[in-house]
């Protein structure tokens, strides 16, 4: 699909996807996202919603990688596409994967820059490095503009700083 008719419409099935699945209408979305696939295969953001639905609605994180891959390759400035991946590889505990996607978001214009920064200490966390996880949540709530989200992080380095007293005589 070439023209901007055709652009129109691929963007009007996919906001209309979105909203079913904002109405928790999934298997209808699932048919528009697939129905845009069919009409262009290169439409990066279908992918994503699509990976997304497979990772948080049928835990079937495989295909659901595949998804935020080919979202990743046709749509890469498409923000949502590496917060949703990164939690994806986060929960799978992929941390070589992980960083690297974190790095490349960074360059993605529009980015939350909070959210990555804490989707990095998360990372950090979960393999017990505490020091580092602490400051990216320092750097979380240093671009953060939300409340609740700084309340969050806070709390966040409060946990860090208890399993530092816990685990620090451990090695």
């Amino acid at each position: 699909m070439d023209t901007n008719e055709d652009a129109y419409e691929l963007d009007r099935l996919f906001f209309k996807a979105d909203n079913q699945i904002k109405d928790g209408r999934i298997v209808e979305a699932i048919d528009t996202l697939t129905h845009i696939l069919e009409l262009d295969l290169e439409y990066g953001k279908a992918y994503n919603h699509l990976g997304w639905i497979y990772e948080t609605k049928y835990k079937n994180y495989t295909k659901a990688e595949e998804c935020y891959k080919l979202a990743l390759r046709y749509a890469p400035d498409y923000t949502a596409i590496y917060l949703n991946y990164a939690i994806l590889l986060s929960n799978l505990e992929k941390y070589n994967e992980l960083a690297p996607l974190l790095d490349k978001a960074f360059e993605v214009k529009g980015i939350n820059k909070s959210k990555v920064w804490n989707e990095y200490a998360i990372m950090y966390e979960m393999q017990g490095n505490y020091e580092k996880a602490i400051e990216a949540y320092k750097k979380s709530i240093q671009l953060s503009l939300n409340n609740e989200d700084i309340d969050i992080f806070e709390k966040s380095i409060e946990r860090c700083e208890k399993k530092t007293k816990l685990f620090s005589d451990i090695v």
